[in-house]
């Protein structure tokens, strides 16, 4: 039988940060001296992202610019960060629509953030019998994973370091199902959102807990119902402590409630993303902004793979005997 099709969603405003940090192209300016590095890093991550993984459809999301749901309902969320540069900003805002320009299908959803298109179009993919990989590098997408669903999360080194987290290595990596995840960084806190955590508890702390009751609600019936010896056998006398006062179960509905994505936002058709799209367009589009890009695109496109690059053969061939003696290369670094 043949496997189900792939949606492959993407995190755009985390990969374009990624991009303007990662400055990989000089800091690139197109010929109106607007800054579009970031920008052709973005197309660099979807065109490499969809190379690895040969999706039948590309969905990327980005945050609202104009409102938040999430500050409205907790006018601290992310309130400690500071304000973006200008070259960046300005690279966020051109984002969607130069993506939608080249037949990228992009939402940009009404007070809700890409996280949450993350969300939707996974529920999507999996309504209707797809599969989908979801590029982040966000661990609240982990509590997305099912066995329909894989989140390739990006870390330092790109793409070529990045890590496909399915429930199995989920499991492996913090000793909870993804249906638990959500709870561990309720527990942990988020502090890159501004959301603390319970007092004492991280990632390890959390994931015990949990491994031990199943969930947040069945740790606090111990605690209330006579039973703090076993949780404090868990976790310890003061994480236990903390644990029950009022403040920490406040926390961490407050967390949950903000950690939670929605999955329910409207979004296009899954035969509206699909691939290919149309290479001169692409170019073309991408040309008008300064982004010079050709065989990485093949994927989004439908062209043929570039040539796997040929093993170059040893320099100097040589004998066993000779193995055992230094090469030229070897001595020039003497």
């Amino acid at each position: 039988m043949s496997s189900p099709p792939l949606l492959l969603v993407l995190d755009g405003n985390s990969l374009l940060h990624r991009a303007y940090h990662a400055a990989a192209t000089g800091k690139l300016l197109d010929g109106d001296d607007r800054p579009v590095w970031a920008l052709k890093g973005l197309v660099g991550y979807v065109a490499r992202a969809s190379a690895k993984l040969r999706p039948d459809a590309v969905v990327v999301g980005f945050d609202c610019p104009e409102h938040s749901a999430r500050q409205v309902d907790y006018p601290l969320y992310k309130a400690h960060r500071p304000e973006k540069a200008a070259d960046l900003s300005e690279q966020i805002a051109a984002a969607p629509d130069l993506l939608r320009a080249t037949g990228l299908c992009t939402v940009v959803p009404p007070s809700y953030e890409a996280d949450d298109v993350l969300a939707s179009a996974a529920a999507s993919a999996r309504a209707g019998g797809w599969r989908s990989v979801l590029v982040t590098s966000d661990r609240d997408a982990f509590s997305l994973i099912d066995e329909a669903t894989s989140v390739l999360r990006l870390r330092n080194g790109g793409l070529d370091e990045a890590v496909l987290v399915t429930p199995s290595t989920l499991q492996d990596l913090y000793g909870v199902p993804p249906t638990l995840y959500r709870d561990l960084a309720a527990l942990r806190g988020d502090p890159s959102d501004n959301l603390p955590g319970v007092r004492g508890f991280g990632t390890i702390l959390a994931a015990r807990l949990l491994g031990a009751f199943g969930s947040v609600e069945a740790a606090w019936e111990a605690l209330d119902g006579g039973h703090s010896a076993d949780v404090r056998a868990v976790v310890g006398d003061v994480a236990a402590r903390n644990l029950g006062t009022a403040e920490a179960r406040e926390r961490v509905a407050v967390n949950r409630r903000l950690m939670r994505m929605r999955p329910d936002l409207e979004l296009p058709a899954l035969d509206a993303a699909r691939l290919p799209i149309s290479y001169a367009t692409m170019r073309q589009t991408l040309a008008g902004r300064g982004i010079i890009l050709g065989p990485s695109l093949w994927a989004l496109t439908g062209r043929t793979p570039p040539p796997e690059p040929e093993a170059e053969p040893p320099k100097y061939p040589r004998s066993l005997r000779a193995r055992r003696e230094p090469s030229p290369d070897q001595l020039a670094l003497f």
